[in-house]
């Protein structure tokens, strides 16, 4: 995926591909280091709720007002199709007992 946006990461730059694997002993292709390897399950939930809590204080949240002018065009737009399909069912229910009496 180096042809996303802002991406840096070519061939050309970093390590290549397909060329090192062929170098490297089976031991090291096995099993690499690293921060996620040497931890255990409660250290990487930690972790996992520690990036939760930091992304979740970068997202902008709406004013009072918006919220709550958001959150009255959904009900209002769920009450309408909730009486879209009512009508509809009450529709085909009423047609099937005219046809099969």
């Amino acid at each position: 995926m180096t042809e996303a946006l802002g991406s840096t990461a070519t061939p050309e730059s970093g390590r290549p591909e397909d060329d090192t694997d062929e170098f490297l002993d089976d031991k090291s292709k096995k099993k690499r280091g690293g921060k996620r390897g040497k931890k255990g399950p409660f250290a990487r939930m930690g972790l996992f709720y520690r990036q939760i809590v930091a992304e979740l204080r970068k997202v902008v949240w709406p004013p009072r007002k918006d919220l709550m002018s958001y959150t009255t065009v959904v009900i209002v737009f769920v009450a309408v199709m909730i009486g879209i399909v009512t009508l509809i069912d009450w529709g085909f229910s009423s047609l099937i007992k005219y046809v099969f009496g």
